[in-house]
């Protein structure tokens, strides 16, 4: 998968301003701590996740999605009558119907004429939009598309902590399977991409990339809104998931090699998708990745869903790690299972 006249014009991202840490969390499961006779600091010792961050409740995605489209909008000076496709790429709605991309074209106002749709893809969705605008770049169909994502993994958490102190026969199983869903936090953020000038001077290229499936791995992590749930629930195999999503993304990464000569233009800085600290450092040896190129944002922001790989390159950035002239590797794994690695020249 290679692209010839993409660039980049921008990352941006928002976050809640509500922290919630992992040892709150625990003390509202005090009854069922308490029971099994187990001790608090059991989610940050497994997790690696000291904090996460939620939206207010009754937030909807649209509004940050908006939020974080604007703040592109803003720093990549692009003229919003511009934008020729808008792509909302959350794993979280405002409803099942319409798009919730409708509601983030009115917000933003953009164009009677740009393409407006949902694209949904678990953790993977922005990393999958990007490359379907880069498509359509290329193709010559548009000039410039925004991509946006807004998660609030709140009622998520918020249910999964009812539904654990509900339920009388809740022991040590059900609280490890609910624990992946206890590490959702929140978040926003957008990308635009567009078609380069001719001469390529002074701008982000996106190169291309490499993907791969293993499907026979779809039951590992699933989430649903339940009969007996007032809100979201998940199920998850945290250990066989973390395993089987690092040996795709073994298999992506060779084939992610072999599409781009790294020895002769190496790898200056890595982005990737954090679910946990033991995920991070397990898909960096593996790969054979220095840690000091990696932006670990997961301790204090959780597993951000389809935002987190966004926002990741988007605080890197912000914060100096990426700079221009840096190649920059993107690694997004999502449930399904699925695997997305892109190369980007900054």
């Amino acid at each position: 998968m290679r692209f010839q006249n993409v660039e980049i014009r921008a990352f941006a991202h928002a976050l809640p301003q509500r922290v919630v840490s992992s040892e709150s969390l625990e003390e509202r499961l005090g009854p069922l701590y308490e029971k099994l006779r187990l001790r608090t600091g059991r989610l940050e010792l497994m997790s690696g996740i000291r904090e996460r961050r939620h939206f207010e409740p009754g937030t909807r995605p649209s509004s940050v999605a908006a939020r974080a489209g604007e703040l592109a909008l803003a720093k990549s000076e692009v003229d919003r009558k511009s934008i020729g496709c808008l792509i909302h790429a959350s794993v979280c709605r405002d409803f099942m119907e319409p798009a919730t991309a409708s509601v983030v074209h009115r917000l933003l106002e953009l164009r009677d004429d740009c393409e407006v749709f949902d694209l949904s893809n678990a953790c993977l969705g922005v990393a999958n939009a990007m490359v379907l605008a880069a498509e359509k770049i290329e193709l010559g169909h548009v000039e410039t598309v925004l991509v946006v994502a807004g998660e609030d993994g709140g009622p998520l958490v918020e249910e999964t902590l009812r539904s654990l102190l509900a339920s009388e026969s809740a022991g040590k199983a059900e609280l490890k399977a609910a624990f992946a869903s206890l590490t959702i936090g929140s978040g926003a953020a957008a990308v635009i991409l567009s078609r380069a000038s001719n001469d390529g001077s002074g701008v982000h290229r996106l190169l291309g990339g490499a993907m791969r499936s293993a499907t026979q791995h779809h039951e590992l992590c699933q989430g649903d809104r339940l009969e007996t749930s007032s809100g979201p629930l998940m199920h998850t195999d945290a250990e066989a998931l973390m395993l089987a999503g690092n040996d795709l993304a073994r298999e992506t990464w060779a084939d992610f090699q072999r599409e781009f000569d790294f020895a002769e233009r190496p790898i200056d800085r890595y982005v990737t998708h954090q679910v946990g600290v033991r995920h991070r450092q397990l898909l960096l040896e593996t790969l054979g990745m220095d840690p000091e190129r990696d932006f670990p944002t997961v301790e204090t922001l959780g597993n951000v869903g389809s935002v987190s790989l966004p926002l990741c390159f988007s605080m890197a950035e912000e914060a100096g790690f990426i700079q221009p002239g840096h190649r920059v590797a993107m690694f997004g794994i999502g449930s399904g299972l699925h695997c997305l690695m892109l190369a980007v020249d900054w």
